[in-house]
């Protein structure tokens, strides 16, 4: 694929620029998002950036290439097919930030962590012998990068690790893996279950209340797609019991909106969509490696397949 004039949306000449091969003969044209005019787009052959600018139009563009691994935003625009433009996706360290992030709640229950801090603000000392990560059994939806990445973390600690895809294939760090119509028995055997799902037609509102009825007390962590969660019958889950607690990093809106009730419950713990950041420098590296591979008709691991949506 010949690519010569790429638009970056973004104010990042200065870290393309460290970081770029002196030798590339493509032009380079940064703007912010906001600012990107229709003249820039007919001029682009390569779009990069987090998000589509206004009015966004393929026009001459053959490639676009997303700052985010999640790519929904990218994908509400149509026409991908009709113009046979390649879309790919930023993949660097989502799966060990998410990994971490779902290990340090783990250990927060398992450690007691939120007792022992009121027991020191009552000056009490009552022991209590925290749980082991081997003893917990883990059930995994997604068993893409990310969520062999989480896998394979609880699989290093020892805990019994179960992954739940679309296909049900194996995969590598997963004690057995499954699909959706099979996983009623090990969720009710579940001390956390985590969701590292993209949000496809096949998964929007896929944690239901059908779904949180095979739940047995278990931990709900949400590092995936916020629409692939139905709020309210989370909540049911949560008053009946089914759900112990709910951490959730990602919301079906963004800013989660202050009227939601999920504020005011202590059963569910909020974060602001921050267990994968992305790094400027890390999504730059991806898109010159991945630069160089479509420039070299070499095979891209980060290609978006738009029959599955991710």
């Amino acid at each position: 694929m010949e690519i010569n004039h790429i638009l970056v949306a973004g104010s990042y000449e200065k870290e393309f620029k460290k970081k770029l091969p002196l030798d590339l003969k493509q032009s380079f044209r940064f703007k912010p998002v906001d600012e990107i005019t229709d003249a820039d787009l007919s001029w682009a052959d390569a779009y990069v950036g987090s998000q589509p600018a206004p009015g966004f139009h393929f026009s001459r563009i053959k490639w676009v290439h997303s700052f985010n691994a999640g790519i929904n935003n990218f994908l509400e625009i149509e026409g991908w097919r009709e113009h046979n433009v390649l879309l790919t996706r930023t993949v660097c360290s989502f799966g060990q930030r998410i990994s971490e992030y779902c290990l340090s709640y783990v250990l927060k229950e398992l450690q007691y962590h939120r007792d022992f801090a009121a027991q020191q603000l009552a000056k009490k000392w009552v022991r209590q012998t925290p749980k082991m990560v081997k003893d917990q059994t883990i059930v995994i939806f997604g068993t893409g990068e990310i969520g062999q990445e989480v896998a394979r973390t609880f699989q290093f600690f020892g805990a019994k690790v179960y992954g739940v895809s679309l296909s049900g294939r194996q995969k590598e760090y997963f004690q057995k893996a499954m699909t959706v119509s099979d996983v009623n028995t090990v969720i009710s055997e579940a001390d956390w279950v985590i969701s590292t799902l993209p949000l496809t037609k096949e998964t929007e509102r896929l944690f239901n209340q059908a779904l949180f009825s095979y739940f047995n007390g278990a931990a709900f962590i949400n590092v995936g797609r916020g629409a692939v969660v139905e709020e309210q019958a989370l909540i049911d889950a949560l008053d009946f019991g089914s759900v112990r607690h709910a951490v959730l990093d990602v919301f079906a809106i963004e800013p989660l909106p202050k009227e939601s009730e999920f504020w005011e419950r202590e059963d569910i713990t909020i974060t602001p969509h921050i267990s994968a950041v992305t790094e400027l420098d890390e999504a730059i590296d991806c898109f010159i490696d991945t630069f160089r591979k479509v420039q070299n008709g070499e095979q891209l691991v980060n290609q978006v397949d738009f029959s599955k949506g991710y």
